[in-house]
């Protein structure tokens, strides 16, 4: 356990911004799982709307640290191929 008060102070911020990372990290998934079943049921125009809404999620994740940028690079090039072959 953390004996000094600036030990024991980096304790609680690291729990703080471990769970804020957490949630970003599962909306990145969330959406990237939403988006992959609609291009399984190949829906378009719902892929459409949805791809740039969850670009700048993963945008997000990348500039915030929760990912590496080539990551996040690999991510949307991924998804943007699949959405090109519907």
């Amino acid at each position: 356990m953390a004996n000094h008060f600036s030990a024991i102070k980096r304790v609680r911020s690291t729990e703080r911004q471990t769970a804020i990372n957490r949630m970003r990290k599962s909306r990145m998934r969330h959406a990237i799982r939403s988006l992959r079943r609609l291009m399984e049921k190949k829906d378009k125009p719902a892929v459409e709307k949805l791809l740039p809404q969850t670009f700048s999620i993963i945008d997000r994740a990348a500039k915030t640290g929760v990912i590496k940028g080539n990551a996040a690079a690999r991510y949307k090039s991924r998804l943007h191929q699949r959405a090109k072959t519907l």
